[in-house]
């Protein structure tokens, strides 16, 4: 879901031809609306998120998404989505007010981007987050935002993937440099006192080789 496929990048040279815009766009990652199969939301290098209809093959809406390129996108529910980027920072966007836009998270380095984004699917209270060469995952609760929930530090090397279960809302699994496929379960905001960044995930698998995706 996070790399873009031929059908995709099939769809964006369809568009191009009437909408030539867009022929500068290098979409970074993409993600499908599970509440209308004909929804796809991408983000790009020049900084904007755009909502393909995939049926009419044709841009819904573009939005100018952040300051410096936008790196992932994740929808969090119907026409909501969200975005991270090179500003450091994750905004959410509601296609019913295209005017504006929230930010629910800002990295306290500013000089290290924020690359990966997942909304989760199952309880859209929790997003989760990975800065660039980071071992660590930033998880937000979004009814308290700009301070993380907490943060998951238990890998060795860069954190390459994020990804929340999709029939539980409490499971995360991350992967990264360091070989390994962590699975955590995810705590509640009532509880940050009590675990926090202390968090061990719940099961390890290890690989023999880097782990670039989930």
């Amino acid at each position: 879901m996070k790399s873009l496929s031929a059908a995709a990048l099939h769809l964006s040279s369809s568009v191009t031809q009437t909408t030539p815009r867009l022929a500068l766009c290098n979409p970074e990652s993409f993600d499908w609306a599970n509440f209308n199969a004909q929804q796809v939301v991408s983000a790009s290098v020049d900084s904007t998120c755009t909502v393909w209809d995939v049926e009419r093959q044709a841009v819904d809406t573009q939005l100018v998404a952040h300051d410096k390129e936008a790196y992932d996108i994740s929808w969090g529910g119907f026409n909501v989505f969200a975005s991270v980027s090179g500003d450091g920072s994750i905004r959410v966007f509601d296609l019913s007010d295209k005017e504006r836009s929230t930010i629910f998270y800002e990295n306290p380095v500013q000089k290290y981007p924020l690359l990966r984004l997942e909304w989760n699917k199952v309880d859209p209270r929790f997003m989760a987050a990975v800065r660039m060469d980071s071992n660590k995952v930033v998880v937000v609760d979004i009814r308290l935002p700009t301070t993380p929930l907490m943060e998951l530090c238990r890998h060795k090397g860069s954190v390459n993937a994020i990804s929340w279960t999709p029939y539980n809302g409490r499971l995360l699994c991350s992967v990264g440099d360091d070989s390994w496929a962590l699975i955590w379960e995810v705590v509640a905001a009532g509880d940050r006192s009590k675990n926090g960044d202390n968090l061990e995930p719940d099961v390890w698998y290890g690989s023999s080789a880097e782990i670039n995706n989930v």
